[in-house]
């Protein structure tokens, strides 16, 4: 038989033990999971329904045009909202290169609204960046062409002439539009006969000079 002296102490040294061990393990145990704050939402206003249909339709690689690195709808922006033509390319009227909208233009409007919208995180990621977009270019003549815009809008020549309705194209591309001379040859737009059909109906010079170095 065990004294009951002996027995009280070895209970007591078994519960100290059992003590000791339930706290070792509770210190020990996994630190506590950190609530995760959620992802921040895109500063400004959210974007119109209109606005994310007309980004996926600049997107559409199967709509005529090359994709380009955003998607920048003209009818968006020239069309639903009337922008003018020469706010974004501005100089167009005085020099003889249209250029396009630098990145600073861009962000000064969507500094303030669009970000959610893929095409403006884009856009913003080259901002950060300081790197002009590589937009792909669409209407080119032949180097030894010297088309002057300036001239042409001066003259009162309307952008559509050349470049299509831009005001109803989400995709840019280069629109058809093909003249038949009377000999039945057919001339397509930006070759050198669809040129001088213009500059004929137009009363414009038809000199070599005035179009070719």
């Amino acid at each position: 038989m065990i004294p009951n002296r002996l027995r009280r102490r070895i209970l007591e040294m078994a519960l100290a033990v059992f003590v000791a061990a339930g706290l070792v393990l509770g210190l020990s145990g996994p630190d506590p999971v950190e609530a995760q704050a959620p992802a921040a939402a895109p500063a400004g206003p959210k974007s119109s329904q209109k606005a994310y249909d007309a980004q996926t339709a600049a997107a559409d690689p199967d709509a005529p045009g090359p994709v380009q690195p955003i998607p920048f709808s003209h009818k968006l922006h020239a069309g639903d909202f009337q922008i003018q033509c020469l706010y974004c390319h501005t100089g167009t009227d005085k020099s003889r290169m249209a250029g396009v909208p630098s990145v600073e233009l861009c962000m000064g409007c969507h500094a303030q609204f669009g970000q959610d919208l893929e095409g403006v995180q884009t856009l913003k990621k080259y901002w950060d960046e300081k790197k002009p977009i590589p937009w792909v270019q669409i209407h080119r003549v032949p180097e030894h062409v010297k088309f002057r815009h300036n001239r042409h809008v001066q003259a009162g020549v309307a952008c559509q002439r050349c470049h299509g309705p831009v005001e109803q194209m989400d995709k840019l591309a280069l629109t058809s539009d093909t003249i038949w001379w009377p000999w039945l040859l057919p001339s397509a737009k930006l070759e050198m006969g669809w040129c001088i059909d213009c500059h004929r109906n137009n009363q414009a010079s038809q000199d070599c000079l005035t179009c070719h170095y």
